[in-house]
């Protein structure tokens, strides 16, 4: 495994319950308590195959997931871009060269926000909170009732990660409502991996990412003994341009192809 990216995110995976099948030249991975999130049920290659296998690979993945609505496979690496992958998109996936920063040590946000109460989750109301959080923040087409379904499951197994002692989640709450969130968990020997970050979109461009970024950074160091902080984000969004003012410098690229259902 080369990429930093895929071992955290097969560290975290395994932690939450994850079932990782090794094939040989690509692994297998499984979520049996949440079929509907598409990177827990996906297909890891060691690279990006040439164009003349993508029709084969596609039959592999139909055939570990037969009740699979979506397509998901990663490409294990450090480089590349959407254009390593034209044969999948002329298939019509959607491409993502994410990219992968990595800090030792984290700045305090230039303008950090003090309104807002900055702290660790700590009650059932925290977690309940966190579902509608989630449901505001993202709106990629799926229908109401499976998004509550998908991000339910997703919630409770963050949850059994922290209760487990694994690493812990984030909130930002004014006057008891959260308003923007993150993880921080423990994902490999002393690395330690952020997870969703997000803010309500009506509480945006108050400093509240940067504000929890830089807390949990603080947990992440001097609790969870973490020398290695790894974020994954879209270069293309501006939230990339916080975490670099934070201290986050681009490491490598995370390359994956995804289709969603009825695609």
């Amino acid at each position: 495994m080369t990429s930093l990216a895929f071992r955290t995110d097969l560290a975290l995976r395994r932690i939450a319950g994850a079932q990782v099948d090794d094939r040989g030249d690509h692994l297998v991975v499984r979520s049996p308590d949440n079929p509907l999130f598409w990177w827990g049920n996906f297909l890891l290659l060691a690279a990006v195959p040439p164009a003349a296998e993508v029709d084969a690979w596609l039959g592999r993945f139909a055939a570990e997931f037969p009740d699979a609505k979506h397509v998901a496979i990663g490409m294990d690496g450090v480089a590349g871009t959407t254009d390593d992958v034209a044969a999948f998109t002329d298939r019509g996936f959607s491409a993502d060269a994410s990219t992968v920063l990595t800090a030792t040590e984290v700045r305090e946000p230039a303008r950090p926000n003090r309104d807002a109460d900055c702290r660790a989750f700590r009650s059932d109301d925290d977690w309940a909170q966190s579902i509608e959080v989630q449901l505001r923040s993202y709106d990629d087409g799926t229908p109401a009732g499976l998004q509550r379904e998908f991000v339910t499951a997703r919630i409770a197994s963050n949850r059994r990660l922290v209760e487990a002692g694994h690493g812990a989640w984030f909130g930002a709450f004014l006057d008891g409502r959260l308003v923007a969130q993150l993880g921080l968990v423990r994902a490999d020997g002393d690395l330690a991996r952020y997870q969703t970050v997000e803010t309500d979109p009506r509480f945006r461009r108050r400093g509240l990412a940067g504000t929890l970024v830089h807390r949990a950074a603080r947990y992440g160091l001097d609790e969870l003994g973490a020398r290695t902080l790894v974020m994954v984000a879209d270069p293309d969004a501006e939230a990339i341009r916080i975490y670099r003012a934070l201290g986050f410098d681009d490491t490598e690229i995370q390359l994956q192809v995804e289709r969603a259902p009825g695609r």
